[in-house]
């Protein structure tokens, strides 16, 4: 029997991008076609063989039916990374979430996506149980709450055996979630063979990978960068991933487990330049935020590596612009990633010549399918998707980013809603009125500044371990500036232009 839930809540088909869909077969399993290699996965542990063993026990283990949802809430390790596998291997769909969420974040994508059962490590249990207790699962048609079936990873079985789910190219394989600017959690929804199409545009043709590389990076696997770096790209052409579950443990890692491609945020590279950055590294790769031409040439003359810089985003599964380091321009995406197209066009989808700026459209072999949601109308337009980014396109093709076009701030990568803040602020007691805006910041290219109305004097440290508290902490305010009023409209709007302005 097959759960049809993720299905039913997909846009309807005219609401759809055109897809310029890859040959490939009309069946096949994603995880099954990552574990046909020889060799080592997880370097330094695993064969491929071991990994399909452990990835089968996890798909014994679930006792799922295909299309149930499995949600996954883990920092990066090779048991999270054998999950993964066994989710899809049991046809289940796979909802991973950041190891930093809260369970109030938590709740918000269990009632979104609507899973049976939860995998996460003992220490981060806890925190889907209590996430659990706040929404719990509705059965589809049914009207009682159902309890989230949590289990830990470290309790899964090493070893056993399993019949890979028979399931079609076209069934759902993820629900990748990702926050607008209203907080809400958007629910991208991407089929098998997106994953596969990821590898055979962007890691092959851009990265050239090769089974002696050995793949890591800092993003969790619940970003979609994450999840091709640490997973689909290098399990996809036989090569190894070495999962680390600290960031701040990455440098170290890479001399030690002879990392030869990264995959991190500019704000990484910034920071390694002033350390010993090991000569294992054969490629980089950033996204996540802009790429300072500054920084991707101080990269360069310390190391001798161009730094593979792409735009790319969680409805789109990964990057769809990037050139490779020899084609590389610093300051630029560089050109389309072979098999998407791209263009940019004025409000009226009109397309503009280069050098003008406007919102960046793109379309390829994956694409924009929200879950049960009615922003996916302001996505995909006239088969487009736009991907809410201002750019400029040159003479030759190349892109160059020139803001965003919504009020999403992106700090150190992260994506980071100001609403969800705000809602955190507000909840202290002597906070009456609050906006939060980005504000520039040499390290992290912007960082959430707040501007706070309070009913009596506080101070800015309580505020911001209030709001650690109560999301993921990265989110909290690394500014704050306490006001008498904020500004507003005639119609009571607070104006976020003018607080914008006077924190740039």
């Amino acid at each position: 029997m097959t759960d049809t839930f993720a299905r039913d809540h997909l846009p309807p088909a005219d609401a759809w991008p055109d897809l310029l869909v890859l040959d490939g077969p009309s069946r096949v399993n994603a995880a099954v076609e990552l574990l046909r290699h020889e060799g080592v996965a997880i370097a330094g542990g695993w064969s491929y063989e071991e990994l399909g063993e452990r990835a089968s026990a996890v798909a014994a283990e679930l006792r799922v039916e295909p299309g149930e949802r499995v949600l996954l809430h883990s920092p990066n390790t090779a048991e999270a990374i054998a999950a993964w596998l066994g989710i899809l291997l049991a046809g289940g769909i796979v909802v991973a979430t950041m190891p930093l969420l809260r369970a109030g974040e938590i709740a918000k994508v269990i009632a979104k996506a609507r899973p049976s059962v939860a995998l996460a490590p003992r220490e981060l249990a806890g925190e889907v149980v209590r996430a659990g207790e706040l929404v719990g699962v509705a059965p589809a048609g049914g009207d009682v709450a159902a309890p989230l079936r949590v289990l830990a990873l470290e309790d899964l079985p090493a070893r056993g055996a399993f019949e890979p789910a028979d399931t079609a190219a076209d069934d759902v394989a993820i629900i990748a979630f990702t926050s607008g600017t209203t907080g809400a959690p958007k629910g991208c929804v991407h089929f098998h063979r997106d994953l596969l199409a990821s590898c055979d545009t962007f890691a092959k043709r851009v990265l050239d990978p090769q089974p002696s590389d050995i793949f890591s990076g800092t993003p969790p696997l619940a970003f979609t960068f994450g999840l091709g770096g640490l997973v689909l790209f290098p399990l996809r052409f036989g090569a190894s991933t070495a999962p680390v579950a600290k960031p701040g443990d990455m440098l170290h890692a890479i001399g030690e487990r002879g990392i030869t491609t990264l995959f991190t945020a500019p704000t990484a590279y910034r920071s390694m330049l002033a350390q010993e950055v090991p000569d294992c590294l054969r490629t980089c790769v950033s996204a996540g935020e802009p790429l300072p031409a500054a920084v991707a040439e101080a990269w360069y003359e310390k190391t001798g590596i161009r730094i593979v810089d792409g735009i790319g985003s969680t409805e789109m599964l990964h990057i769809f612009i990037g050139s490779p380091a020899a084609e590389s321009r610093p300051g630029s995406c560089g050109r389309p990633v072979p098999g998407y197209e791209a263009r940019i066009v004025d409000e009226d989808m009109r397309t503009l010549p280069p050098g003008a700026v406007g919102k960046l459209a793109v379309r390829g072999p994956t694409g924009c399918r929200y879950l049960d949601d009615p922003r996916q109308s302001a996505y995909v337009r006239d088969g487009w998707n736009l991907t809410g980014d201002a750019f400029s396109m040159d003479a030759d093709g190349y892109f160059w980013f020139q803001a965003r076009t919504d009020d999403m701030i992106i700090s150190s990568g992260y994506n980071i809603s100001g609403f969800e803040v705000e809602a955190a602020l507000l909840e202290h007691p002597l906070v009456t009125e609050c906006a939060v805006v980005a504000t520039p910041d040499s390290e992290r290219g912007h960082v959430v500044k707040a501007y706070v109305v309070v009913s009596e004097a506080v101070e800015a440290g309580v505020l911001q371990d209030h709001v650690k508290a109560l999301i993921a902490p990265y989110k909290y305010p690394r500014r704050i500036e306490f006001v008498d009023a904020l500004p507003r409209t005639p119609t009571g709007k607070v104006q976020r232009n003018v607080l914008r302005e006077r924190s740039s």
